[in-house]
């Protein structure tokens, strides 16, 4: 007998963060997440305020056999001008109508809540947290903060009705297999933005609070036209600007400024992954905690997380500076891999870019959409 239960009690959550645990137990590509930032984003991340999920456990005869969230986002509702809905926290054994139960279940919620278009996910909350449908590359393990799932879950998810929205790519570099032309280039790309008045710097850590200030100006505007963009409101950036502070090393966090007036930045941050597949159900206590602290040097990859430039700065060479500054840092710190996620498929001019310099596409993600 299956039933499906909303999740409301501690011990039903804790539930619902642990099961991915015992469905990947032996998959040795399977990295747990810390257990006190999923439950942080479950129940108390800023995105609660202004919109909200319900989390729903599937049992079978008493045992859990899936998981999914049913996610209300009201603020890309107000932006987009739309009536959608979104799954997230998908998991699920290899059965059809386990899969067709947990997305029916999502369904129904987000319809007593008056939605009336789409279905889109997995996504949790929105494309600025965890996000997509691993499609190819199954063969590697997740960098950090990058979704993972079984082999299995794209036909479970295209069986319930849903189809392609759009792909994200996640491009790797290994070793010295990249063009470093844009290294040797850098002076003088960076001389002739001068004469503009642009400068690229690292972030100033002991001003980290005026930095992530205007950083999330330029987040905003330099991501407005993505598909599907939500933009952060000024404590959900708070929110990930104080996670991020605690793995940034500041060679890999730049800035572009033109006049004291931030116009671009990137940042790439160490594969926590790494070290995380070692702890033990995704707790820190008792020994996480030092595997975290102390493994930190030891980590040979990084994951370019964002890269954004205003309108209007575009084209000017700001965003190959910025690579540059990354891949001679990378250098220089003895890195043996790093992967740029993610990428919209059909943004030519950053995945243009990519290749240029030797990237190669080796993991792909989806969303998935359907009418509600």
């Amino acid at each position: 007998m299956r039933n499906i239960v909303a999740v409301s009690t501690k011990k039903q959550l804790a539930d619902f963060i642990d099961f991915p645990h015992e469905l990947y137990k032996d998959d040795l590509n399977y990295v747990p997440e810390l257990f006190i930032a999923q439950r942080d984003l479950l129940t108390t991340h800023p995105f609660h305020k202004h919109s909200s999920l319900q989390c729903f456990l599937l049992y079978d005869e008493g045992r859990i056999i899936g998981r999914i969230a049913a996610i209300l986002n009201n603020t890309h509702n107000r932006v987009n001008l739309a009536s959608d809905g979104f799954f997230g926290f998908f998991d699920c054994i290899n059965d059809q109508n386990a899969a067709d139960l947990l997305i029916g279940i999502a369904v129904n919620w987000l319809k007593e809540r008056g939605v009336k278009d789409k279905l889109m996910g997995p996504v949790n909350f929105s494309t600025n947290e965890s996000c997509g449908l691993l499609v190819e590359g199954f063969d590697m393990p997740p960098v950090v903060m990058m979704p993972y799932n079984a082999a299995y879950y794209p036909a479970l998810l295209e069986g319930t009705g849903l189809a392609k929205k759009v792909d994200l790519l996640a491009w790797r570099f290994t070793g010295k297999n990249y063009d470093d032309r844009s290294v040797r280039l850098m002076d003088r790309l960076e001389e002739r933005l001068k004469r503009s008045d642009i400068v690229i710097r690292k972030i100033n850590m002991k001003r980290f609070k005026e930095e992530a200030d205007k950083l999330r100006e330029v987040y905003n505007k330099a991501w407005d036209k993505n598909m599907g963009f939500v933009p952060l409101n000024d404590e959900e950036f708070d929110y990930q600007a104080k996670d991020l502070k605690l793995v940034l090393d500041p060679d890999f966090c730049l800035v572009a400024e033109q006049d004291g007036k931030l116009v671009g930045f990137g940042a790439a941050i160490p594969d926590m992954n790494q070290i995380q597949k070692t702890i033990k159900k995704g707790r820190l206590l008792p020994t996480g905690i030092f595997k975290l602290l102390f493994g930190k040097s030891k980590i040979k990859g990084i994951r370019i997380l964002l890269l954004g430039v205003i309108d209007g700065y575009r084209k000017m060479g700001i965003e190959a500076c910025i690579y540059a500054r990354i891949i001679k840092a990378y250098q220089q710190k003895g890195m043996t891999y790093a992967e740029a996620s993610w990428t919209l498929e059909h943004n030519d001019m950053v995945n243009n870019a990519i290749k240029a310099i030797n990237g190669e596409v080796y993991k792909r993600y989806r969303i998935y959409e359907k009418q509600i």
